[in-house]
C-alpha cells in the first residue's frame, strides 16, 4: 500500500521572524531580516552580515540545564520542533511513538561548539576540552535531541547535503512515510554557522556579499547586481503524518507533498553543472513522481541564492523543464529577505509555499532592481501577489552537486 502523506505542523525560527506568522507577515510584505553581524566582532571580513535569529531563547523550549549540553544548531531543531508539534495540536501521550520518526537535516553542524572547543584545546590544552565536545557538534546530534525530546523512537537519521540538505531530508521523510515505515515524521532543517571561522571560508570563497553598507539590500537573487548570498541561520521543521493518521486524530492539513527528485550533477565541488542540467533533472523527477505536467505548477520557490551562477543555471533548468509556462510560473526566491540558511533553508522555504498554498499569497523577490537578461523569468519582484496557489515546487541545491526537488499541493480530501 502506498500511503498519502500531508503536513499538519509547522515550526519556523528565521532571521525575519520566530513562529510561523512572524515569519510569513514579514516575507508577504518584504521584510529582510539581514543586518549587520551581532554574534561576533567582524571588522576583519570582507563579509560584515548575516541573517541572524534575533530574540531567540533556547529557555522557553528545552530546561537549561539540556540547553547548556545542546549547541545552537540543535537547539534551533529542538525549539523548531516543540513548535511544530503544537502547531500540529500532535498529544504526544496518545500516539504510537514507535512510530514516530525523525529524518533531519543540516549542513554543517555542530560548528559554533567546534570552534569554541578548538580554542579550549589551543589555549589550556587537551585536558580541558569539554566531554560534551563531539555529542554537541556532530551533525546528526540534532535528529538525535529531537527525538530524546519528544520520544520519538521510529526511524531517525539525518541527511548532510549541504544546501540541499533540509529538502533531501523532507523528501527522503515523505518516502519513509509513502511506504509504511512510520505514521509521523519530524523533519526540515536546522543550521546555526554564523560563526568567524565558517565566515572566513566563505569570505575566502567570494561566495558571499560585501554590500556591507546596505545589508537589507544585499542579497538580490536574479538581481544584473547580484555580488554573492547572505548567509542566514535558524530551523524550518515540519510535521509529515500519513493521510490515515491526520484523519483519524482530525488534525488540521497545510498541504499534501505529491513529489520529490533528488540527482547529483557530477560535476564540481561547488559549482552547478553549466546550464543547471542536474537541477533540471531533480525538477522533472518531482514532475514525474507527483504525475503532474509542469504547467499544473502555480509557484516555485527558487534556490535563487543571489550568486551569479546560481541563478542563470536555475533559470535556465526551469526553462528546460518547464518549456513556454517558464515565462508564466511565478517564481520567487525568499533568501531574499532571510539570507541563506544552508542546510535549513529546504525547511523555512517549503514552509513559504505550504502558507502560499494557504492564504493565496506568493512572497516576493525583493531588492530585484536591475533585470538580467539571463535570469528573465517572472521572479515576482519586490511586492507579494495574490494568486491562487494549487501546486508549489521548491528547489534545493547544494555544494558537491545535490539537488533537491519536492512539490506539495492544496490538500483536495
Amino acid at each position: 500500500m502506498v500511503h498519502r502523506v500531508v503536513v499538519t505542523g509547522l515550526g519556523l525560527i528565521t532571521p525575519v521572524g520566530i513562529g510561523n506568522e512572524a515569519f510569513w507577515t514579514s516575507l508577504i510584505n518584504g521584510v529582510s531580516g539581514i543586518d549587520a553581524i551581532s554574534r561576533f566582532p567582524a571588522d576583519n571580513l570582507t563579509t560584515r552580515i548575516a541573517g541572524e535569529v534575533k530574540g531567540f531563547s533556547p529557555e522557553e523550549f528545552i530546561e537549561r540545564k539540556e540547553v547548556k549540553r545542546m549547541d545552537r544548531f540543535s537547539q534551533f531543531a529542538v525549539a523548531g520542533t516543540r513548535m511544530a508539534v503544537e502547531d500540529a495540536a500532535l498529544d504526544l501521550q496518545k500516539v504510537d511513538l514507535d512510530q514516530v520518526g525523525v529524518v533531519f537535516g543540516t549542513g554543517i553542524g555542530g560548528m559554533e561548539t567546534f570552534e569554541d572547543q578548538t580554542r579550549v584545546l589551543l589555549e589550556k590544552g587537551p585536558n580541558r576540552v569539554s566531554p560534551f565536545f563531539v555529542p554537541m557538534m556532530i551533525a546528526n546530534m540534532a535528529a538525535g535531541q529531537i527525538s530524546i525530546n519528544i520520544g520519538a523512537r521510529g526511524p531517525n537519521f539525518t541527511v548532510v547535503n549541504a544546501c540541499a540538505s533540509a529538502t533531501n531530508a523532507i523528501g527522503e521523510a515523505y518516502k519513509l512515510l509513502q511506504r509504511g515505515g512510520a505514521q509521523v515524521v519530524v523533519t526540515g532543517g536546522a543550521e546555526a554557522s554564523v560563526t568567524p571561522l565558517a565566515f572566513a571560508g566563505f569570505c575566502s570563497m567570494k561566495a558571499m556579499s560585501t554590500r556591507n553598507e546596505e545589508p537589507s539590500r544585499a542579497s538580490r537573487p536574479f538581481d544584473r547586481d547580484r555580488d554573492g548570498f547572505v548567509l542566514g541561520e535558524g530551523a524550518g521543521v515540519l510535521i509529515l503524518e500519513t493521510l490515515d493518521h491526520a484523519r483519524a486524530r482530525g488534525a488540521r492539513i497545510y498541504g499534501e507533498v505529491v513529489g520529490y527528485g533528488c540527482t547529483a550533477d557530477a560535476y564540481h565541488m561547488t559549482a552547478p553543472a553549466p546550464g543547471g542540467s542536474g537541477a533540471a533533472r531533480a525538477m522533472a523527477m518531482a514532475l514525474a513522481d507527483a504525475g503532474l505536467q509542469a504547467e499544473a505548477v502555480d509557484y516555485i520557490n527558487a534556490h535563487g541564492t543571489s550568486t551569479d551562477l546560481n541563478d542563470k543555471f536555475e533559470t535556465m533548468a526551469i526553462k528546460e523543464v518547464f518549456g513556454d509556462y517558464a515565462y508564466r510560473v511565478a517564481i520567487s526566491s525568499t533568501k531574499s529577505m532571510t539570507g541563506h540558511l544552508l542546510g535549513a533553508a529546504g525547511g523555512i522555504e517549503l514552509a513559504a509555499c505550504l502558507l502560499a498554498i494557504r492564504d493565496g499569497i506568493i512572497p516576493p523577490t525583493i531588492n530585484y532592481e536591475n533585470p538580467d537578461p539571463d535570469c528573465d523569468l517572472d521572479v515576482v519582484p519586490n511586492n507579494a501577489r495574490r494568486r491562487t496557489v494549487r501546486v508549489a515546487l521548491s528547489n534545493s541545491f547544494g555544494f558537491g552537486g545535490h539537488n533537491a526537488s519536492v512539490i506539495v499541493q492544496r490538500f483536495e480530501g
